[in-house]
């Protein structure tokens, strides 16, 4: 693989599972021997946190994206590259409002990293904002988490037509890579019928893996771990793989013009 691919994991509700998709199923990619770096541009700064890295890193994604250094490349014990957030991330959109082509900072930025790594994955903030579109102009394809539950596909029209616009004028590459049911448990009813909902609206887009609710993906960020470091036999370290099987498979075929 000549440069990196680059993925983006967004919706723009929070609580879908967007940080734990971005951490695991880049964990999965670096167990297959891939090298993996994770962006947070979130300003919650969950994923830095979950990777145990401070909120208070003397140099983050938001000194980057103002101009006043290259991203920062943090290592983390168990393989992985961070470049990690700050609290004061949110106020980059004011900062950058004036500045001339503000939604193409991070395709820059990662310009530079493209030849190091093979796969990029950037946790998106929970907004239609500047940053996820600089998110969205900086990626390969997208990945869009939808929790199994009531109102999960509320705003998503709104969400495909961010998406479309970004196509047309930013980034005419951009693919969907796919929707991921997450926090699913099959013997709810509810659970079920969002699923087969998801499926009917984004015909041929879902991956067929649900990622299961499970306590284990939880518990692994405190630890500051993904899940196949923290809990390599549980069923979230079985269904991130499966899921990365799928990416992968997907990729495959695209490359052969199927």
């Amino acid at each position: 693989m000549n440069k990196a691919i680059v993925l983006c994991i967004l919706n723009h509700k929070g609580g879908v599972g967007k940080t734990t998709t971005t951490i695991n199923l880049g964990a999965a990619l670096q167990q297959k021997g891939y090298k993996v770096l994770l962006i947070d541009l979130d300003g919650q700064a969950n994923l830095t946190e979950s990777m145990g890295l401070s909120a208070e890193l003397p140099q983050t994604v938001y000194g980057a994206m103002k101009g006043e250094y290259p991203l920062p490349i943090y290592q983390h014990k168990d393989g992985m590259d961070v470049v990690p957030s700050c609290l004061d991330l949110s106020a980059v959109e004011t900062e950058l409002i004036n500045e001339a082509g503000r939604e193409l900072i991070l395709a820059h930025l990662i310009k530079k990293s493209k030849e190091q790594y093979d796969y990029i994955l950037i946790d998106c903030p929970p907004s239609l904002s500047l940053l996820t579109l600089n998110a969205l102009t900086a990626s390969d394809q997208l990945i869009i988490p939808v929790q199994a539950q009531y109102l999960a596909m509320r705003g998503m029209a709104k969400l495909m037509q961010v998406v479309s616009k970004v196509q047309q004028r930013l980034n005419a590459d951009l693919k969907i890579a796919g929707v991921l049911v997450t926090q699913y448990d099959g013997r709810k009813n509810l659970n079920k019928s969002v699923s087969e909902l998801v499926q009917e609206t984004f015909q041929g887009k879902v991956f067929s893996t649900h990622i299961r609710n499970a306590i284990a993906l939880a518990e692994a960020p405190t630890q500051g771990q993904d899940i196949f470091h923290y809990a390599p036999k549980s069923a979230g370290a079985e269904d991130y793989e499966r899921v990365c099987n799928e990416l992968l498979t997907g990729e495959a075929l695209k490359a052969h013009g199927n």
